[in-house]
């Protein structure tokens, strides 16, 4: 066996392993599950989640997973709280806290004074008779018959496991409080998922003076030289109130040159299309990007319900904003 062989093998044993342990914890999900979300769903303040060591770092993930998905949370390291960061912890709050043996000494250390202050706590943990665990006002199992590491130490399939169920207990949580794509996007408004969520056809257009438009009764040239001038590939052919009644693009001028059609004497109502496809200020930019993607076109003018060219825009202009 090459040793190429063997990595492969390692990797699939543990990656077996890891799936058996999210599997196994379906059936052992119960009526604690439904408390902890019950009590998070009436948190006045936000969800403190906690956690030493590897469990710590997946506390960290969970913690992120709540916030973004309409749970407002943050982590506290338990070592720290019992310096000074207990003080980031309200009445208002819950606690949910992290620990596969239920007997982690930094945990345990602040627990006294988080009842005191009558704060509500869920516990994760592999042992549901556990310090911890008896002390929760609701107790998640997440505990696993093996670990994933050859020798049944290191923190594998149990942060596996721990981090699924803080995503179940997220996703549930999101379900239940309606949180929409678009409150999704406004915690996400630096990432591509918040941009194609929020950026409206109004946000990126090109407006006013920009915008490359002819009347309806200018020549070929004169198209020419708008499409020329303002660099995006097409024009917009107007009547007198500004109501759009064609256009013309690159690619049309290439089909009228085959044609051998004079360009100083032709008149742009001669070769434009009409009726042509059109976008709406208020539709959502990545919607008009399926558009042009199913039209096969690279732009498209902007019109208001009156008809009248307002912007337009074109694939570039979705690239530079992180739509496409």
């Amino acid at each position: 066996m090459t040793k190429k062989d063997s990595y492969q093998e390692y990797a699939n044993a543990v990656l077996k392993l890891e799936a058996e342990a999210l599997a196994a914890l379906i059936p052992r999900l119960d009526d604690n599950f439904d408390r902890a979300c019950q009590i998070i769903a009436k948190t006045s303040g936000r969800v403190v989640v906690t956690g030493m060591g590897k469990s710590g770092h997946i506390g960290g993930k969970i913690a992120a997973t709540l916030a973004s998905t309409g749970t407002p949370a943050f982590f506290v390291h338990p070592g720290e709280a019992s310096h000074g960061d207990l003080g980031m912890i309200t009445p208002d709050d819950t606690v949910l806290a992290l620990s596969n043996s239920g007997e982690t000494n930094e945990i345990l250390t602040i627990l006294p004074i988080i009842k005191r202050m009558g704060i509500k706590l869920i516990a994760f943990t592999g042992q549901v008779n556990s310090s911890l665990g008896k002390q929760a006002d609701a107790t998640i199992y997440v505990g696993v018959d093996k670990e994933a590491c050859p020798l049944n130490l290191a923190p594998t399939s149990s942060t596996t496991a721990t981090m699924a169920m803080g995503d179940a207990l997220a996703v549930a949580l999101h379900k239940s409080h309606g949180f929409t794509e678009e409150d999704f996007a406004r915690s996400h408004p630096g990432g591509q998922l918040g941009r194609r969520l929020l950026l409206y056809v109004k946000d990126i257009m090109h407006g006013g003076d920009e915008i490359p438009r002819v009347n309806v009764d200018a020549s070929l040239r004169a198209a020419l030289l708008e499409m020329t001038g303002k660099g995006l590939g097409m024009t917009a052919v107007t009547n007198d109130e500004g109501g759009l009644v064609g256009i013309v693009t690159d690619g049309d001028l290439r089909r009228i040159l085959d044609k051998e059609i004079d360009i100083h004497s032709a008149k742009v109502s001669e070769v434009m299309t009409k009726n042509p496809k059109v976008t709406y200020p208020d539709k959502l930019a990545a919607e008009t990007v399926q558009q042009m993607q199913a039209l096969k076109i690279n732009g498209l003018f902007v019109i208001d319900p009156d008809g009248k060219v307002v912007g337009a825009l074109n694939m570039h202009d979705l690239l530079r904003a992180g739509i496409v």
